[in-house]
């Protein structure tokens, strides 16, 4: 079996990988609702940190906690832990982000069994110099809340272990999306999507080793995807793997993504602290060394490429937009919004605006669990027609 074949049956049992997980380590599973959670902090703990996923099918259990006009991924989450799906998740996480995701955490913390739940208050105005400073703050209280609920402290080399191993995992998924720069890329974007899923999912051990396979794999493989249209997909969270591969069934290479379940989730590393001694006294009482570590962890998620919902006055994403457009030589943009997504609702006539402005074609896909793939591959596949005969 290769590695994506074995990175895709995890994503499609995933339930199964974090029970053996637990089974075989005897540690927690700790699921997250948003990639603003410090994860190599529950990771230096021991514990498993996962993303809460949706099923991808009908549901008619989330309306008596959370309303029905909250965007569809929320609500098919909550339902997954509400319909028993997630027994095995020892507790729950999430940071300060978007209005319906923090509804869905509430509810379930109060309504489906935990033994563990933290709210991480992320802060909002990032490029703010006071947020650093509330950011490590924020950082050590999640873990001494970690340590109370493990039972165990927290060492300077777990915390060190555990920035190295998300770093090479990292490190490795850029590797894979460099392939995808070439043309016709030698992966994927539905494949791409299934590397960067499934290190939501395992253990970044595990998947670090899955990934280095896969790129091995990869440079031996005789074929490659057939070439065409070259498209950026941006947007709300896409778990739903089916929808990328109709679209490049459709004729278009996705050869770049900007959202939080793809690029933006491993884009940045924590920058490790030098090995000389800080000669300053620790910003964090009862710290120590460990400071810097902790202060690394915060400046890498104020850094990482910005959910629209941090990003609402300044639009400092877009840049970095622009940047990925043209190192990856996109063609076409996909602009992709979860139905009642406020944020990206917020924020994606301002994208089309300026993709207008610089000439790039782009065509808007709003998303819902319950949606007919078919009406759906008739609108890309215009789009995708269209599309060829400008870039002709």
């Amino acid at each position: 079996m290769t590695a994506l074949e074995q990175m895709s049956q995890i994503v499609e049992n995933r339930h199964d990988y974090a029970r053996q997980w637990k089974s075989r380590t005897g540690g927690k599973a700790l699921g997250y609702f948003c990639t603003y959670v410090p994860e190599e902090l529950a990771y230096a703990a021991g514990i498993l940190p996962l993303r809460i996923l949706g099923g991808l099918e009908p549901q008619d259990v989330s309306e008596a906690y959370i309303p029905g006009m909250y965007c569809p991924f929320c609500r098919d989450c909550l339902a997954q832990g509400l319909l028993g799906k997630y027994e095995y998740v020892d507790g729950v996480a999430t940071a300060r982000s978007c209005l319906h995701i923090g509804h869905a955490y509430r509810a379930w913390v109060d309504h489906v069994p935990n033994t563990y739940h933290y709210f991480f208050n992320m802060p909002s105005l990032l490029s703010n110099p006071l947020a650093h400073g509330f950011m490590l703050r924020e950082v050590v209280a999640f873990k001494k809340s970690l340590e109370s609920w493990s039972g165990l402290p927290i060492s300077e080399d777990a915390i060190r272990h555990s920035i190295e191993v998300y770093n090479t995992d990292r490190r490795l998924l850029h590797q894979l999306y460099e392939l995808r720069k070439s043309n016709p890329p030698l992966i994927s974007g539905a494949d791409a999507a299934t590397a960067v899923l499934s290190s939501m999912l395992m253990d970044k051990e595990e998947h670090a080793s899955l990934v280095a396979q896969c790129l091995t794999e990869l440079s031996q493989q005789p074929e490659r995807p057939i070439a065409g249209p070259r498209l950026m997909v941006l947007g709300s969270e896409i778990h739903d793997l089916e929808l990328l591969r109709m679209i490049e069934g459709a004729g278009a290479n996705i050869v770049i993504d900007d959202y939080c379940m793809g690029s933006r989730y491993f884009w940045n590393e924590v920058v490790l602290p030098s090995a000389t001694p800080s000669p300053l006294p620790s910003p964090v009482k009862g710290e120590g060394k460990n400071s810097d570590y902790l202060g690394a962890i915060a400046q890498r998620y104020l850094e990482r490429p910005r959910c629209p919902i941090k990003d609402i006055l300044e639009r400092k994403r877009f840049d970095h937009i622009l940047n990925l457009i043209r190192d990856y030589n996109v063609q076409g943009v996909l602009l992709t919004q979860q139905k009642f997504c406020d944020p990206h609702e917020f924020d994606i006539p301002a994208i089309g605006a300026l993709l207008q402005e610089k000439g790039i074609p782009s065509y808007f896909m709003e998303m819902d669990i319950i949606q007919s793939k078919g009406a759906m591959g008739t609108r890309i596949s215009a789009f995708l027609e269209t599309l060829a005969l400008e870039i002709a």
